[in-house]
């Protein structure tokens, strides 16, 4: 019997392919945990990624430092395991209607490459529809076309979030907040009033480009 180089190199091509295509949808699939009644948020991927940690002022008390990482801990395996619940779920599906992500998240052929980068990180996918103003298809963006779209350090993130988000859009003073970046994770502290200011903030620095993850921690009262 003749052996087919070329047939076994296919194969193994498509099994690459398949692997990977496993592992971007695991990517898109998310979960969002609360935990403390709300004082610690996480929102993890099917990958094992943690997108997102807030936490809520109430949760940091100086003389109980532990009290918080348990916190953390717990939200954080709560996402995980929820996400991988999802994507194990879909593993298990035997039709397009149980497998397929529902609704679906597009986005208008005339957003800013901003936008659409924000709605890939809110809900964890990869790729986005792109619709014109009927809701008809008209092509597919992925996270690699906004890579090329825009590449931006570390430095030039602070700076518009300092200057940009937090003074000219928040009216806020910089000043009032401790806030680094890298490699496009953004943590940041600093005095807001309630939990929806906390979360405008942190919607709003995911919009600026080159923003991977945000995580917002308010300092506890003095």
């Amino acid at each position: 019997m003749s052996f087919d180089m070329s047939k076994l190199m296919q194969q193994a091509q498509q099994m690459q392919e398949q692997v990977q295509r496993i592992q971007e949808e695991a990517a898109g699939e998310t979960a969002q945990s609360s935990v403390g009644g709300g004082l610690v948020k996480v929102t993890a991927n099917g990958a094992g990624e943690v997108l997102a940690i807030e936490i809520s002022r109430d949760a940091i008390d100086p003389d109980d430092p532990e009290a918080l990482g348990d916190l953390v801990l717990a939200g954080v395996n709560e996402a995980l395991r929820a996400a991988h619940a999802a994507v194990d779920a879909k593993a298990q599906a035997r039709t397009a209607g149980q497998a397929m992500t529902a609704p679906a998240r597009t986005i208008a052929a005339d957003r800013r490459v901003d936008a659409a980068a924000a709605i890939m990180l809110d809900w964890g996918v990869n790729r986005l529809p792109v619709v014109d103003r009927d809701g008809a298809l008209v092509g597919i963006v992925t996270r690699a076309d906004l890579v090329r779209a825009f590449v931006h350090t570390d430095a030039e993130i602070e700076r518009e979030i300092r200057d940009e988000v937090l003074l000219h859009e928040l009216w806020l003073d910089p000043a009032d907040f401790e806030l680094s970046v890298h490699a496009g994770e953004v943590t940041i502290a600093g005095r807001v009033h309630t939990g929806d200011e906390r979360d405008l903030l942190a919607r709003r620095i995911r919009l600026v480009p080159g923003v991977v993850t945000v995580t917002v921690v308010e300092p506890a009262s003095a």
